[in-house]
């Protein structure tokens, strides 16, 4: 691993697993991403294997902090409850210590939209705010992530809202995917997402919202048409996010 780089960053996900050299100085990779298909039975001995390989690519030290971003909500030395997108052997199953033990040495792992709310706090768009940031990906689902003064609030589920009766999980009703398979005009999903966003600041009176996922780089053709008091602005780390964020979390753990 080159010099430029102070951690390492993993993010898995259903298609892809994805892992680079962070320069947490900056808030971006150090060296290319190395991307690795998710093997189509991805059990925890497949994606760890996954991961010892792309560390050992990069030749990571020892010494520096390895994050990982993974897309189930994360309580460490708990076993984890339920899994969307990868292999349900992985329910009942001890995360962190799968990984460390996979990789030899000790890992920290992050819910990946906490991992990417991390770096757009840390490195993007809500970079020095204060208050209350809500960070939501829109993709498949709807990710969240809660960070008061720069203190990450970990594994809520914030996609899942109710609501109202007709649409009992929000992320059903206004996810980035729901848009695709429905064909809806971007100004007929603002006002889908104007629902969601107006629960959120409803329930939470948050000072900014960040929007990430793929859609973001197409932020102006539905951000000016969510109808909200909150501001709102697109991310800046787009797909680097859970990389850079897993990377950061794990220095912050490893420090203390």
């Amino acid at each position: 691993m080159i010099e430029t780089a102070q951690a390492f960053g993993v993010d898995i996900g259903g298609s892809g697993i994805k892992a680079a050299p962070v320069n947490l100085e900056k808030g971006e990779f150090a060296e290319p991403r190395l991307k690795i298909l998710t093997p189509e039975v991805s059990t925890p001995q497949a994606v760890a294997a996954i991961v010892r390989q792309q560390l050992d690519h990069f030749e990571v030290p020892e010494s520096a902090p390895v994050g990982i971003a993974f897309p189930a909500p994360i309580k460490p030395g708990q076993k984890l409850d339920f899994m969307a997108n990868l292999d349900q052997s992985w329910v009942g199953v001890d995360v962190t210590a799968v990984f460390s033990e996979a990789c030899g040495r000790p890992v920290t792992v992050v819910n990946d939209a906490d991992a990417a709310g991390l770096a757009e706090q840390q490195f993007g768009a809500a970079k020095g705010k204060d208050g209350l940031v809500i960070a939501t990906t829109l993709g498949t689902g709807i990710g969240t992530a809660l960070i008061m003064d720069g203190v990450l609030v970990p594994n809520t589920e914030l996609g899942h809202l109710i609501l109202d009766e007709e649409h009992p999980d929000a992320e059903r009703y206004a996810s980035s995917a729901v848009r695709e398979n429905e064909d809806l005009g971007f100004k007929k999903w603002a006002k889908r997402l104007t629902k969601y966003y107006a629960l959120l600041e409803k329930y939470f009176n948050p000072d900014l919202f960040v929007i990430g996922g793929g859609v973001s780089r197409k932020s102006e053709k539905f951000i000016p048409f969510i109808d909200v008091k909150t501001p709102i602005v697109p991310a800046e780390l787009r797909n680097e996010a859970g990389i850079v964020g897993a990377a950061y979390y794990a220095s912050t753990k490893q420090q203390a």
